[in-house]
């Protein structure tokens, strides 16, 4: 189905959970978020499901399971393999930040699960420990190679840049693409609730990308079918891809093909801004199958054309959805 801009929407995010077992900087304060979404206040497995199944009849074939962090929640695994049977879903992908990946990635991809992504912004251990405030880099590392080798392919990583915090290892990020075969990406640092964005920490993706070209080697553009907000290129001989997300800098806006749902049953039109619909309240209403169809529908219809680089949402990334 089109929205009002003829974007085709296809895509579902589905946050599972509110809770993390980090503390990133740039996600939530180091006391973690106040005031988390009581047990019955959270989706069940069902009502995600039977939302699923009404979102692929307005067109939706992906999705990507996403928190706080997914794989905290208890029988994810059964989840995803309920949602992989759904007619009409060609694709399921989560968002990690691979802690628990390790234990959890062979019975994901049996399960039926295609892909992840794992948010990774250093290489340092100490510096990782800084920027997460809690967890282990190897643990991380163990499981994208885990996820790598039992066929979670492409694996992603996610590099949130901040000046003078993370963008010293640029260059160790787009070297480490030479060597394996994954999809790193550099993503603009975000406003997006209370998570400290100053100006001075931003770092745009012309910046980025002229670090590597300056330092490690000519960026190659590479088409990726259906590549999202990313803007993907390669350097010469490297077994993986180097990939640039500029929401900030560059208007990627006439590319989104997605909506989102909150752990506690908001749909959202768009990251960027605060407007939700609950879906929760409805559902639990009785509210029928098609009531439920036409809410989404609604939803794509008020997707906005583009946001300003002056939009903030007010909650935090990690009650949205990462």
């Amino acid at each position: 189905m089109n929205d009002n801009f003829n974007r085709n929407i296809d895509y579902l995010r589905i946050s599972v959970i509110d809770r993390c077992n980090l503390r990133c900087i740039y996600c939530m304060p180091e006391e973690g978020i106040k005031n988390l979404l009581p047990h019955e206040e959270i989706l069940s497995y069902e009502e995600i499901l039977k939302i699923i199944r009404i979102a692929t009849t307005t067109g939706i074939s992906k999705i990507r399971v996403t928190g706080g962090e997914p794989l905290l929640r208890k029988n994810i695994v059964s989840f995803i393999e309920r949602a992989s049977r759904i007619e009409g879903i060609k694709d399921i992908g989560m968002t990690t930040n691979g802690i628990l990946l390790k234990k959890y990635a062979r019975s994901l991809f049996e399960a039926g699960l295609k892909r992840v992504n794992v948010s990774l912004d250093s290489l340092n251990e100490d510096k990782f420990r800084a920027i997460t405030r809690l967890g282990s880099l190897k643990e991380v590392l163990e499981g994208i190679e885990e996820a790598q080798m039992v066929g979670l392919n492409p694996v992603k990583i996610n590099m949130v840049v901040m000046k003078g915090v993370n963008d010293d290892e640029i260059e160790r990020f787009a070297r480490w693409s030479i060597e394996v075969p994954y999809q790193i990406r550099f993503i603009e640092f975000m406003p997006v609730g209370q998570n400290n964005w100053k100006k001075e920490l931003f770092i745009s993706r012309e910046e980025i990308k002229q670090k590597i070209e300056n330092t490690v080697g000519s960026l190659i553009p590479v088409q990726i079918k259906k590549s999202g907000p990313a803007e993907y290129f390669m350097l010469e001989g490297a077994k993986g891809l180097l990939g640039f997300i500029s929401p900030l800098s560059t208007h990627i806006c006439t590319r989104c093909n997605r909506l989102r749902l909150t752990a506690e049953g908001k749909l959202r039109p768009c990251l960027f801004s605060d407007r939700e619909i609950d879906l929760k309240r409805v559902l639990r209403s009785g509210a029928s199958e098609d009531e439920i169809r036409q809410i989404i529908i609604k939803a794509i219809q008020l997707k906005p054309q583009g946001i300003s680089s002056q939009t903030k949402p007010l909650r935090a990334m990690s009650t949205i959805g990462g």
